[in-house]
C-alpha cells in the first residue's frame, strides 16, 4: 500500500491543485484562500479536508495548529504572489504582494513539511525577474530546503489546453525535486488531448452547462460571429477580410493600429481538433468552436481538467473567476506522481531530467528558458 502523504495548499482557489494531488494519493489537510465562493467550491471537493476563508495574515499560528489537530504536514502548497519581491530597494518595500509571500513562509516554517510546491506565471523565470527568483531560493536555502523550477506545458499532461506555468519544488536534505516526465505531445508517448475531447467527458446532468447562460448579448458580434470559422478570429486586417462581408467590418483604421493588429484577438473560437489556449477568468475571451456563443462554464472547467462531477459555488461569473484561476487538475496530478517519487527518497540519473533542461533554473546561475 502506498504511503499516503499529508499537504496544506495556501491560496488555494477552487482547488485545482489540490484535487489534482488527491487523484494521485496525497491527502489535503487545509485549504486557506480569501474567496468565499472558491472556499465553498474547496469544501464541496475536499470533504475530509479543514478549509480557512479570510485574509493569511489574519490566520496565527495556533489557529493553524488547531485545524490541522495534530496532523503532520508533508507538503505545503500554493501560489502566492512572487513578483512583490522586485520592488523592494525601489521605494516600495511594502508591496503587499511581499507580505503575502512571507506568510507562505511563515506556514511552512510553522509546519516543517518535507517539500514544497510554488506555482507562478512563467514571467517569474525572465530575465528581469532574476533577483526575484535569488530572493525567493535565499529565503528556502535558509530553512534547508533544495529548489529547482521548470516551466510546466499542460497539454504534455493529458490537459486539453495549452497553459504554461511555473512550478518551484524544493525538498528536504536527502530528497531530489523531481518534476513530471512529459506523457502527451511530441515528447511523450501520447497524442495530446483536444477540446473535442473535453467537451465528449461532459455528461448531460453536469452542472454550470447550459448554452443559455453563454449567449452573445451583443448584436454586432453576433451576427459576425456566424462567418468565423472554427479555430479562427479577427486580428488582421486579411482576417477582416477574409471572413467577414463589408456590411461587419470593424470601424478601425488598421494603419492606425499599433503593429497593424488588434492587441487581443476578437471572436476567436477554439478548434475542437486541438487543445484550447490558456484559459482566463473572463468568459468572453474564447467562443464554442462551431455554435454562435460564448463556452459555458462546464466546457471550461472541462478544458482545464476538471472532472464533470466537480461541483461550483458562486455566479457563472464567480465560477469562470475560480476555474480561471486554477491548476490544471491533471498537470497537478502528474506533479504529485513525481513528487511521490521525490518523497520517497528517489533520485534520478542526469540523463533523465535532459529534456528539462531548457527550462532548469539553479538561483546561482543564469536563467535559460
Amino acid at each position: 500500500m502506498e504511503k499516503i502523504y499529508n499537504f496544506i495548499d495556501v491560496f488555494s482557489g477552487c482547488g485545482g491543485l489540490s484535487y489534482g494531488l488527491e487523484q494521485a494519493g496525497f491527502r489535503c489537510l487545509l485549504g486557506i484562500d480569501h474567496d468565499k465562493d472558491a472556499i465553498e467550491t474547496f469544501k464541496l471537493n475536499h470533504k475530509d479536508a479543514e478549509t480557512y476563508c479570510g485574509d493569511v495574515r489574519d490566520l496565527k499560528n495556533s489557529m493553524i495548529k488547531d485545524l490541522l489537530q495534530g496532523e503532520s504536514v508533508d507538503l505545503v502548497v500554493g501560489g502566492p504572489p512572487c513578483q512583490g519581491f522586485s520592488t523592494i530597494g525601489k521605494g516600495n518595500s511594502d508591496d503587499p504582494r511581499n507580505f503575502l509571500f512571507l506568510e507562505f513562509v511563515r506556514i511552512v516554517r510553522l509546519a516543517k513539511p518535507k517539500a514544497v510546491v510554488i506555482e507562478n506565471v512563467t514571467g517569474l523565470l525572465a530575465n528581469k525577474n532574476k533577483d526575484v527568483l535569488k530572493k525567493i531560493f535565499s529565503i528556502f536555502e535558509d530553512l534547508g530546503y533544495q529548489l529547482d523550477a521548470r516551466v510546466l506545458s499542460s497539454d504534455e499532461y493529458g490537459v486539453p489546453e495549452k497553459r504554461r506555468r511555473t512550478i518551484i519544488i524544493g525538498c528536504k536534505e536527502g530528497m531530489q525535486p523531481i518534476f513530471p516526465t512529459p506523457s502527451h505531445g511530441e515528447r511523450g508517448t501520447k497524442k495530446v488531448a483536444t477540446v473535442k475531447d473535453a467537451f465528449k467527458s461532459i455528461k448531460k446532468k453536469a452542472t454550470y452547462n447550459d448554452p443559455a447562460t453563454a449567449q452573445v448579448k451583443n448584436d454586432l458580434d453576433r451576427k459576425r460571429l456566424k462567418y468565423i470559422p472554427e479555430g479562427c478570429g479577427i486580428r488582421y486586417k486579411k482576417d477582416q477580410e477574409a471572413y467577414l462581408p463589408k456590411s461587419l467590418h470593424y470601424d478601425v483604421i488598421w494603419e492606425e493600429l499599433r503593429e497593424g493588429r488588434f492587441r487581443q484577438t476578437k471572436l476567436q473560437r477554439l478548434s475542437y481538433s486541438s487543445p484550447s489556449f490558456t484559459i482566463l477568468t473572463s468568459r468572453t475571451m474564447y467562443y464554442h468552436p462551431i455554435e454562435c456563443r460564448y463556452l459555458t462554464a462546464r466546457e471550461a472547467a472541462s478544458i482545464q481538467s476538471f472532472p464533470w462531477d466537480f461541483h461550483f459555488v458562486g455566479s457563472t461569473t464567480s465560477v469562470f473567476k475560480q476555474i480561471g484561476n486554477a491548476v490544471p487538475v491533471k498537470m497537478a496530478t502528474a506533479i504529485g506522481n513525481a513528487l511521490r517519487e521525490s518523497l520517497s527518497g528517489k533520485v534520478l540519473s542526469i540523463d533523465k531530467n535532459k529534456d528539462f533542461k531548457k527550462y532548469a533554473f539553479h538561483y546561482n546561475k543564469e536563467i535559460a528558458v
